[in-house]
């Protein structure tokens, strides 16, 4: 098992960003707005959250205006698809693997 969880990307130990991975692995993109109103966090802490994941280059953001008023939207790199793959796929391998364990208690 541990070879498994040293595949545990700690960037998605939080609940927001592996949100907002989420998102972005089955979405092209997602504005700032949309990510907000569907996480349901403040501006600050998806602000932070997202901060994190660009300095990891796991996230590209790309400002620009529309309609004369300011958007913010965010997209998934190469390298945070492959982490957040290979964060699930260890995820789901630990599950597994403990499902096979019986505990002698």
């Amino acid at each position: 098992m541990k070879e498994h969880l040293d595949r545990v990307d700690k960037a998605f130990e939080n609940s927001i960003r592996l949100s907002i991975m989420a998102l972005l692995m089955v979405n092209a993109t997602v504005d700032f707005n949309s990510l907000n109103k569907l996480l349901g966090t403040t501006d600050g802490n998806l602000s932070s959250n997202l901060s994190y994941l660009i300095s990891l280059k796991y996230v590209a953001v790309k400002k620009r205006f529309i309609n004369k008023k300011p958007n913010t939207s965010y997209s998934a790199l190469e390298a945070g698809r492959k982490a957040f793959k290979s964060h699930i796929e260890a995820m789901e391998k630990i599950i597994l693997h403990s499902k096979k364990i019986t505990l002698n208690l």
